[in-house]
């Protein structure tokens, strides 16, 4: 099956978005850490002293021009196209992240690579053709149907529990909450990318689109999801292993915008059922290959760090570090936690950041 040229062109985007925003994973993950060795206060309980770090500020305006090619992706190519090809991120986020970050990635991992990597290209070659839209007034139509009002509200109640409720008590022991808030948060941003990359890219070719309120409404919606989706990001980078964040929120925004595609702009409907078997194979390839990538990852991390790091680290700084989680842990050569305490406790990305 053939590719149509707007699809086409949402590809290309598409797969330099990905390239940039791996590659920011990195850079910010790299300015938290300096930010917390300058400051002693990490991003995920509360410190905001890396808005001061030039290098996260760096990966900040990669990621910006990342996005704007996706936002770019979303106004040629439906969202069941452009979002999957996100797992191609989590490949180049995976990689720098083992060379950089010295965060080791397990020899499958590397087929958990490839299998993005196909998964991506079926669901390049199966990936319905868009509906056309004349203007902000129909997609404003198409997002206060009943069925996407119903997803809207259940999006908004589970973020409201995850962000009051569960954030305070566990959001630094489950990546599901951090990571989980992104990902609802995302997915309404998509659909408002969209919307607002449509009305925009009809604009420019002479249907002016910035005369109706709905227009400004879905950039509204934009800025307030995304101002969300960074700071809840930041918390999850800062807190859990960079490739343990990137394919579980991978997978939980990419399922949930799909959903939310299907919904509002009805991207399956005309399409054969081969198509539609098809793309969601490929769905489940890439998804499966992003598992596969978590799930070999190293989180014991290397002996030197389990050791030598940690008795590097002064007892004092230790205790300070611990403290997070309502413990007195001190570490030294006789008094090193086992790698199963340092999963479950605050101490692990602390050692990340203050590692000599």
């Amino acid at each position: 099956m053939g590719i149509s040229e707007e699809n086409l062109k949402g590809v290309i985007l598409a797969l330099l978005s990905s390239g940039f925003i791996g590659s920011s994973f990195i850079i910010k993950k790299k300015g938290l850490r300096k930010a917390a060795a300058a400051s002693g206060v990490r991003a995920g309980v509360g410190g905001y002293y890396y808005l001061l770090e030039p290098l996260w500020w760096l990966g900040m305006v990669t990621m910006i021009v990342g996005e704007a090619a996706n936002f770019v992706a979303y106004a040629f190519a439906p969202a069941v196209l452009v979002t999957p090809l996100g797992a191609l991120s989590i490949i180049v986020s995976a990689i720098l992240a083992h060379l950089i970050l010295k965060e080791k990635l397990h020899q499958l991992g590397v087929l958990g690579c490839v299998m993005c990597i196909s998964g991506s290209v079926v669901i390049v070659l199966h990936a319905p053709k868009e509906h056309p839209i004349e203007s902000a007034q129909e997609i404003w139509t198409m997002a206060t149907q009943p069925a996407f009002l119903v997803y809207l509200c259940s999006v908004v109640v589970l973020v409201f529990i995850l962000v009051f409720h569960f954030a305070p008590s566990c959001g630094h022991t489950n990546v599901l909450v951090y990571t989980g808030i992104c990902s609802l948060m995302g997915s309404l941003s998509v659909m408002s990318v969209k919307a607002l990359g449509t009305s925009l890219k009809l604009t420019f070719e002479g249907k002016n689109q910035l005369i109706y309120p709905e227009t400004w409404f879905f950039m509204l919606v934009v800025a307030t999801c995304v101002i969300t989706q960074m700071n809840y990001l930041n918390k999850a980078l800062d807190t859990f292993n960079t490739a343990i964040v990137s394919p579980i929120y991978y997978v939980m925004f990419t399922t949930l915008t799909i959903l939310a595609s299907v919904i509002m702009f009805k991207d399956w409907d005309g399409q054969s059922g081969a198509t539609i078997v098809s793309d969601i194979c490929g769905f489940v390839i890439v998804l499966s290959g992003t598992i596969l990538l978590h799930a070999t990852k190293d989180f014991e991390k290397s002996p030197s760090f389990r050791g030598s790091n940690c008795a590097s680290l002064s007892p004092s700084l230790s205790t300070r570090l611990c403290s997070g989680n309502g413990e007195s842990l001190k570490h030294d050569e006789e008094n090193v936690p086992s790698p199963e305490r340092c999963i479950v406790c605050t101490l692990c990305p602390d050692l990340l950041v203050f590692e000599r």
